[in-house]
């Protein structure tokens, strides 16, 4: 697939996404629900149609329980408290953008260091670029990814379903992963939808002996407890990172038994292809508190 503007340029590798954490936890997210909330210890799988073909592929036809995340919401740690409501569903914001977008289509290759090891005070990346990287243009053009900017971009939420696999293991996987085709500021002549970001945040019970491993393309930058964990930045094919919890639990300043945000964000940045998969056994996911 191409476009217009770069016929003939390469395609595009797979992205996987795939996160390892807790397994057989008490709270864990049961086969059993019928809907996003399975039951009073833990959530249902949440139905079927993990996987999505282009258009609106990622819709599963899971519950819908809870609200969308309010856009710019950033998570919060500390304990658990009353307990968290446990979700298979993510909730998550996608942003469209023009291809003509300084930071979109025109570059290729890794760019790690783009954002600052930690999240500011606004739970957004940082931009480190001094006063670029090798595929960025700068800090005003990059601050536009994850904010809601007028006439820039716009934002639209997006729920990945996770479905139970079997051996307590919660999937998403999507070949084609285009979810806002045919919206925002439309197709431009490509087959797909394919400059855009994605935010994500959440908040799990670090309870022990998790791994999350993530791997992707284009950039994906992954914060827990506020701290960058992953960082595969730049427009490059598929790249894998792994993060043991318990090996960083005194860097990160997480403490078993409490709930920590999970936070990361994604962007689609050049043609042709976009695959996209998590892979989890993480007991409970929840969403993060709403910031006073």
């Amino acid at each position: 697939m191409t476009n217009t503007r770069h016929a003939g340029r390469m395609g595009r590798f797979a992205l996987v996404l795939s996160v390892m954490g807790l397994l057989g936890a008490a709270t864990a997210c049961g086969d059993g629900g019928s809907s996003a909330t399975g039951g009073p210890s833990g959530s249902g799988a949440g139905g079927s149609g993990a996987s999505g073909q282009g258009g609106q592929g990622g819709m599963g036809q899971g519950g819908q329980g809870g609200e969308l995340f309010p856009s710019g919401v950033g998570g919060a740690g500390g304990g658990a408290g009353g307990g968290p409501t446990c979700n298979p569903v993510l909730k998550a914001t996608v942003r469209d953008f023009k291809v003509e977008h300084p930071d979109f289509e025109d570059f290729l290759g890794d760019d790690p260091g783009i954002v600052a090891n930690e999240l500011g005070a606004d739970g957004k990346p940082v931009y480190a670029g001094n006063p670029t990287t090798p595929t960025t243009s700068g800090k005003e053009n990059f601050d536009q990814w994850y904010n809601d900017v007028a006439g820039v971009n716009l934002a639209i939420p997006i729920e990945i379903p996770l479905t139970a696999a079997g051996g307590g293991t919660y999937t998403y996987n999507n070949s084609a992963f285009f979810p806002i085709d045919g919206q925002g500021f439309g197709d431009e002549f490509n087959t797909h939808n394919y400059h855009f970001t994605l935010e994500l945040r959440t908040q799990f019970i670090y309870e022990g002996g998790e791994v999350f491993t993530f791997t992707g393309d284009d950039d994906l930058f992954t914060f827990i407890n506020g701290k960058k964990v992953i960082d595969l930045g730049g427009v490059h094919g598929a790249q894998s990172a792994t993060v043991d919890l318990d090996a960083r639990a005194a860097e990160l300043g997480i403490e078993k038994g409490k709930s920590y945000p999970l936070d990361f964000f994604f962007a689609e940045r050049h043609t042709s292809e976009s695959n996209f998969r998590i892979d989890t056994t993480i007991g409970c996911f929840s969403e993060p508190p709403i910031p006073d």
